[in-house]
């Protein structure tokens, strides 16, 4: 699997996810086996660019390449501004957003709104690719199926920002209308990768090695995105290469590993945020880890009382030690509703 100059190491992704995927989060996803790491969505908007939201999502210190951003935006001269913008930054790799549901963001007709209106999308991307090309930095896209079910128009957008030079589509299979509800469908997955030569990665309820393992077959793309199962879990990437390898699931991870790697976490995420901020943002990835462990209702209420980055790891690390003395794995993984639901046996 490569995107222009750049190998990479498997085909697991991790999705842009706004507010989740920061810099130590990346790093974290990587370090349980995700082959590449896009940044959350980083605004067009130049006056917002000194921001401290903004240059918290542009941060990538320490970060292995190739390092990709995402940009949003509604104009194609701002968007090529952001593009230059951030290679000047370190960017090797450019992701153009136009998968993002949001209503404070199709509101302002970026992200998925941009789908509703192919001749703006294609200034953007060709604006985009422009201003990329003499820097040798390859153009990336993240789109969903469609603005809703009646206008599915994935296919004919990504055949023509394949024309423009973007190098590697990605395909949230729901339209904005879905959101995140219902199912994603791998139909329009599939048709965009038999139409195109360059990578396609399919995005969307990709919760399991299993579920991997059929999304790949099924829709014939080169890789996947894994967004909301990696929150809480990022051993997922781990679990899903072994599993695509051998056929054979690993065995949970060590409560003794989680304890590291969230307590590890937690000590990066401070440093980014400072300790007023780190404290609050870290409460909804310590909530996330715990959700499905035997106390762990109540340890996230418990949690969210905390007010001190001490306070958050002391009461974590005593959490995981009592777990430890119940139990040396983590409960193994449950099947979800979605892999109940979804049947991918069959190859289109």
């Amino acid at each position: 699997m490569q995107i222009g100059p750049y190998p990479l190491p498997n085909n697991l992704f991790v999705a842009p996810m706004a507010g989740v995927t920061d810099r130590p989060f990346r790093q974290l996803c990587r370090q349980f086996g995700a082959g590449y790491a896009v940044s959350e969505m980083v605004t067009s908007r130049p006056d917002l660019w000194a921001s401290l939201k903004t240059s918290r999502r542009a941060n990538h210190d320490g970060e292995p390449g190739p390092i990709a951003v995402q940009i949003a935006g509604t104009e194609a001269q701002m968007m090529a501004d952001a593009t230059r913008y951030n290679i000047d930054r370190g960017a090797q790799i450019i992701d153009i957003n136009m998968g993002c549901p949001a209503k404070k963001v199709c509101n302002k007709w970026a992200g998925s709104a941009l789908m509703q209106d192919e001749p703006l999308a294609l200034e953007i991307i060709s604006a985009v690719v422009e201003a990329a090309l003499p820097h040798g930095v390859p153009v990336t896209l993240k789109m969903r199926t469609g603005w809703c079910d009646a206008e599915k128009n994935a296919l004919s957008l990504a055949r023509a920002a394949e024309s423009a030079g973007v190098q590697m589509v990605t395909v949230h299979g729901r339209t904005r209308e879905q959101g995140y509800k219902g199912l994603a469908e791998y139909d329009t997955v599939a048709a965009v990768k038999a139409a195109l030569k360059i990578p396609v990665v399919a995005n969307g309820d990709i919760d399991s090695p299993e579920k991997a393992r059929d999304v790949l077959r099924f829709t014939g793309a080169d890789a996947v995105m894994i967004g909301r199962a990696a929150q809480g879990s990022p051993w997922i990437f781990r679990e899903i290469g072994h599993f695509l390898a051998t056929g054979e699931h690993l065995a949970p991870p060590l409560v003794a590993e989680v304890r590291r790697a969230l307590l590890e976490h937690l000590q990066d995420h401070y440093g980014l945020y400072g300790e007023y901020t780190g404290v609050r943002s870290a409460r909804k990835h310590i909530g996330w880890y715990v959700r499905a462990l035997p106390g762990g209702e109540a340890f996230r209420e418990h949690m969210n009382t905390l007010e001190t980055a001490a306070g958050q790891l002391t009461a974590v690390a005593a959490y995981l030690d009592g777990l430890a003395d119940q139990m040396e794995r983590l409960p193994a993984r449950q099947p979800s509703r979605l892999e109940a639901c979804t049947d991918l046996e069959t190859t289109p």
